[in-house]
């Protein structure tokens, strides 16, 4: 295509508001105040924005989270101002949902690209493991109302418990589930298997979401 015409096809959406997919792999958000996104997420704005890190102290945020959420000094950012804002990490595909009033999930902190100042959330780490096995172990426990955006490697999908999974591809779970940590009860010699330990989703209600990716691999969305 010509120039003229990839610039068209290409040129952002600046209608409607709420949190939208720019693309697949980008979110667009109208700020009009304050909204709330992991620290580094932000790829472009326009308008007068301003960015402020957000202490440990508030939402909850523990230093342990700092490192597991963004490995950065500070794992959420305020946006604050007006204007028009634009999320992305990794190439990472968005997933946008809305949260009613009272209604909460918990996102692995990988996971978390941005939600509105309006929803409270809190840091929780599953099990008794902390950082021994990489991501899935600390979430983000987000409770509406308000918008919040995710983002995942590939296409999620969505399971119904009772399930098993890989911490690594664990992305989200609804908050009527509390997820154990189960370890590979086979001794293993020599080549391992590499899962030596899975999240256990107990009960028939409630939904649980995973991705075609294991955090900390090399392989692209």
């Amino acid at each position: 295509m010509d120039l003229d015409e990839f610039t068209r096809s290409n040129a952002p959406d600046a209608d409607g508001t709420g949190f939208q997919k720019a693309n697949n792999r980008l979110l667009r958000v109208p700020v009009s105040g304050t909204v709330m996104l992991k620290a580094g997420a932000m790829v472009a704005y326009t308008g007068n924005l301003t960015f402020t890190g957000r202490a440990s102290a508030e939402g909850g945020v523990t230093g342990i989270v700092k490192e597991a959420v963004s490995g950065e000094g500070t794992p959420i950012m305020e946006a604050e101002g007006e204007g028009q804002l634009y999320a992305a990490e990794q190439s990472k595909k968005v997933q946008v949902l809305n949260l009613d009033d009272g209604e909460s999930v918990s996102v692995n902190g990988n996971d978390v690209l941005a939600f509105d100042a309006d929803v409270d959330y809190e840091i929780n780490t599953v099990g008794s493991l902390s950082g021994m096995a990489a991501g899935g172990l600390t979430n983000v426990f987000l409770t509406g109302p308000g918008e919040v955006a995710i983002s995942t490697h590939g296409d999620p999908l969505v399971m119904t418990p009772p399930v098993f999974t890989d911490p690594d591809a664990t992305v989200a779970w609804s908050a009527n589930l509390s997820p154990s940590i189960e370890t590979n009860k086979l001794i293993e010699v020599g080549q391992t298997s590499g899962e030596s330990f899975q999240m256990e989703f107990t009960g028939s209600d409630g939904f649980v979401v995973v991705q075609p990716h294991e955090e900390g691999s090399v392989t692209q969305a």
